[in-house]
Protein backbone atom coordinates (compact mmCIF):
# COMPACT_ATOMS: atom_id res chain seq x y z
CA UNK A 1 0.00 0.00 0.00
CA UNK A 2 1.03 3.58 -0.66
CA UNK A 3 0.19 6.58 1.53
CA UNK A 4 0.78 9.92 -0.20
CA UNK A 5 0.70 12.90 2.13
CA UNK A 6 0.05 15.92 -0.11
CA UNK A 7 0.56 19.07 1.93
CA UNK A 8 0.94 22.81 1.61
CA UNK A 9 -0.87 26.06 2.42
CA UNK A 10 -4.52 26.77 1.71
CA UNK A 11 -5.48 27.12 -1.96
CA UNK A 12 -2.13 25.83 -3.19
CA UNK A 13 -3.97 23.17 -5.20
CA UNK A 14 -3.78 20.08 -3.01
CA UNK A 15 -7.29 18.80 -3.73
CA UNK A 16 -7.14 19.50 -7.46
CA UNK A 17 -3.68 17.96 -7.84
CA UNK A 18 -4.87 15.05 -5.69
CA UNK A 19 -7.83 14.51 -8.01
CA UNK A 20 -5.48 14.34 -10.99
CA UNK A 21 -3.08 12.04 -9.12
CA UNK A 22 -6.00 9.78 -8.24
CA UNK A 23 -6.96 9.65 -11.92
CA UNK A 24 -3.37 8.81 -12.96
CA UNK A 25 -2.59 6.23 -10.26
CA UNK A 26 -5.86 4.73 -9.06
CA UNK A 27 -4.97 5.65 -5.47
CA UNK A 28 -8.00 6.96 -3.58
CA UNK A 29 -8.12 10.65 -2.68
CA UNK A 30 -9.13 11.70 0.81
CA UNK A 31 -8.88 15.48 0.75
CA UNK A 32 -9.02 17.21 4.12
CA UNK A 33 -12.25 19.06 3.35
CA UNK A 34 -14.21 15.82 2.94
CA UNK A 35 -14.48 15.59 6.72
CA UNK A 36 -14.64 19.33 7.33
CA UNK A 37 -17.61 19.68 4.97
CA UNK A 38 -19.30 16.66 6.58
CA UNK A 39 -19.14 18.20 10.05
CA UNK A 40 -19.64 21.90 9.20
CA UNK A 41 -23.47 21.86 8.98
CA UNK A 42 -23.42 20.97 12.69
CA UNK A 43 -20.25 22.48 14.15
CA UNK A 44 -17.61 24.92 12.93
CA UNK A 45 -14.27 23.25 12.29
CA UNK A 46 -12.78 25.79 14.71
CA UNK A 47 -14.98 24.60 17.58
CA UNK A 48 -13.93 21.83 19.98
CA UNK A 49 -16.82 19.66 18.77
CA UNK A 50 -15.96 20.26 15.10
CA UNK A 51 -12.29 19.43 15.58
CA UNK A 52 -13.10 16.32 17.59
CA UNK A 53 -15.51 14.99 14.97
CA UNK A 54 -13.24 15.79 12.02
CA UNK A 55 -10.33 14.03 13.72
CA UNK A 56 -12.51 11.08 14.71
CA UNK A 57 -13.80 10.55 11.16
CA UNK A 58 -10.32 10.91 9.69
CA UNK A 59 -8.82 8.46 12.16
CA UNK A 60 -11.49 5.85 11.49
CA UNK A 61 -10.98 6.17 7.72
CA UNK A 62 -7.21 5.88 8.15
CA UNK A 63 -7.66 2.77 10.32
CA UNK A 64 -9.89 1.03 7.82
CA UNK A 65 -7.90 2.02 4.72
CA UNK A 66 -4.60 0.99 6.32
CA UNK A 67 -6.04 -2.50 6.94
CA UNK A 68 -7.66 -2.81 3.52
CA UNK A 69 -6.51 -4.22 0.22
CA UNK A 70 -6.67 -0.82 -1.48
CA UNK A 71 -3.57 0.17 -3.44
CA UNK A 72 -3.27 3.31 -1.38
CA UNK A 73 -4.50 6.68 -0.24
CA UNK A 74 -3.71 10.31 -1.05
CA UNK A 75 -4.42 12.59 1.91
CA UNK A 76 -4.25 16.38 1.76
CA UNK A 77 -3.26 18.44 4.76
CA UNK A 78 -2.33 21.99 5.76
CA UNK A 79 0.75 21.43 7.92
CA UNK A 80 1.83 24.25 10.24
CA UNK A 81 5.53 23.54 10.62
CA UNK A 82 5.85 25.70 13.69
CA UNK A 83 3.24 23.70 15.62
CA UNK A 84 4.51 20.59 17.38
CA UNK A 85 0.96 19.22 17.42
CA UNK A 86 0.95 19.17 13.59
CA UNK A 87 4.28 17.31 13.53
CA UNK A 88 2.87 14.83 16.06
CA UNK A 89 -0.30 14.36 14.01
CA UNK A 90 1.60 13.73 10.77
CA UNK A 91 3.90 11.31 12.55
CA UNK A 92 0.98 9.37 14.06
CA UNK A 93 -0.81 9.03 10.72
CA UNK A 94 2.38 7.96 8.93
CA UNK A 95 3.22 5.53 11.75
CA UNK A 96 -0.21 3.93 11.42
CA UNK A 97 0.25 3.28 7.70
CA UNK A 98 3.88 2.20 8.04
CA UNK A 99 2.96 -0.20 10.86
CA UNK A 100 0.72 -1.98 8.38
CA UNK A 101 3.37 -2.17 5.66
CA UNK A 102 2.55 0.95 3.65
CA UNK A 103 5.15 3.11 1.97
CA UNK A 104 4.76 6.80 2.82
CA UNK A 105 5.43 9.54 0.27
CA UNK A 106 5.66 13.23 1.19
CA UNK A 107 4.63 15.75 -1.48
CA UNK A 108 4.83 19.43 -0.64
CA UNK A 109 3.22 22.08 -2.82
CA UNK A 110 4.04 25.76 -2.73
CA UNK A 111 2.73 28.68 -4.77
CA UNK A 112 2.86 32.45 -4.69
CA UNK A 113 0.27 34.19 -2.50
CA UNK A 114 -1.27 36.05 -5.46
CA UNK A 115 -1.88 32.75 -7.26
CA UNK A 116 -3.31 31.15 -4.12
CA UNK A 117 -5.75 34.04 -3.66
CA UNK A 118 -6.88 33.57 -7.26
CA UNK A 119 -7.27 29.81 -6.80
CA UNK A 120 -9.25 30.45 -3.63
CA UNK A 121 -12.02 31.91 -5.81
CA UNK A 122 -12.02 29.16 -8.44
CA UNK A 123 -15.30 27.54 -9.35
CA UNK A 124 -13.80 24.08 -8.88
CA UNK A 125 -12.66 24.83 -5.32
CA UNK A 126 -15.98 26.38 -4.34
CA UNK A 127 -17.89 23.43 -5.82
CA UNK A 128 -16.08 20.98 -3.52
CA UNK A 129 -15.64 23.20 -0.45
CA UNK A 130 -18.84 24.88 0.69
CA UNK A 131 -17.07 26.37 3.71
CA UNK A 132 -14.90 28.43 1.33
CA UNK A 133 -17.84 30.11 -0.45
CA UNK A 134 -17.77 33.15 1.82
CA UNK A 135 -14.90 34.63 -0.19
CA UNK A 136 -14.20 37.55 2.15
CA UNK A 137 -13.91 35.22 5.14
CA UNK A 138 -11.94 32.63 3.18
CA UNK A 139 -9.43 35.17 1.83
CA UNK A 140 -8.97 36.73 5.24
CA UNK A 141 -8.42 33.28 6.78
CA UNK A 142 -5.90 32.38 4.07
CA UNK A 143 -3.91 35.59 4.65
CA UNK A 144 -4.09 35.46 8.46
CA UNK A 145 -3.09 31.79 8.56
CA UNK A 146 -0.08 32.50 6.33
CA UNK A 147 0.94 35.34 8.67
CA UNK A 148 0.44 33.26 11.81
CA UNK A 149 2.02 29.94 10.74
CA UNK A 150 4.83 28.64 8.56
CA UNK A 151 2.99 26.51 6.02
CA UNK A 152 5.94 25.34 3.93
CA UNK A 153 8.97 23.51 5.21
CA UNK A 154 12.50 24.76 5.46
CA UNK A 155 15.16 23.12 3.31
CA UNK A 156 16.11 19.77 4.84
CA UNK A 157 13.27 19.84 7.37
CA UNK A 158 11.44 16.86 5.87
CA UNK A 159 13.81 13.98 6.53
CA UNK A 160 12.51 11.33 4.18
CA UNK A 161 14.02 9.78 1.09
CA UNK A 162 10.52 9.80 -0.39
CA UNK A 163 9.95 13.56 -0.44
CA UNK A 164 9.19 15.90 -3.32
CA UNK A 165 8.61 19.65 -3.24
CA UNK A 166 6.96 21.38 -6.19
CA UNK A 167 6.32 25.04 -6.78
CA UNK A 168 3.14 24.77 -8.81
CA UNK A 169 2.48 28.50 -9.22
CA UNK A 170 2.78 28.16 -13.01
CA UNK A 171 1.92 24.47 -13.41
CA UNK A 172 -1.42 22.93 -14.21
CA UNK A 173 -2.81 20.31 -11.82
CA UNK A 174 -2.23 17.71 -14.54
CA UNK A 175 1.44 18.68 -14.93
CA UNK A 176 1.94 18.66 -11.17
CA UNK A 177 0.31 15.24 -10.76
CA UNK A 178 2.35 13.83 -13.61
CA UNK A 179 5.56 15.04 -11.95
CA UNK A 180 4.56 13.35 -8.70
CA UNK A 181 3.64 10.10 -10.43
CA UNK A 182 6.89 10.05 -12.44
CA UNK A 183 9.17 11.04 -9.55
CA UNK A 184 7.93 8.25 -7.27
CA UNK A 185 7.02 5.74 -9.98
CA UNK A 186 3.44 5.53 -8.73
Amino acid sequence: MKFVLLFGPQAVGKMTVGQQLERLTGLKLFHNHMTIELVSPFFSYGSPQGKRLVNLFRQEIFEEVSKSDLDGLIFTYVWAFDLQSDWDYVRSVCDLFESRGATVYFVELEAEMEERLERNRSEHRLLHKATKRDIAFSENDLIKTAERYRLNSLEGEIESERYLRINNTNLSPEETAERIKSYFGL
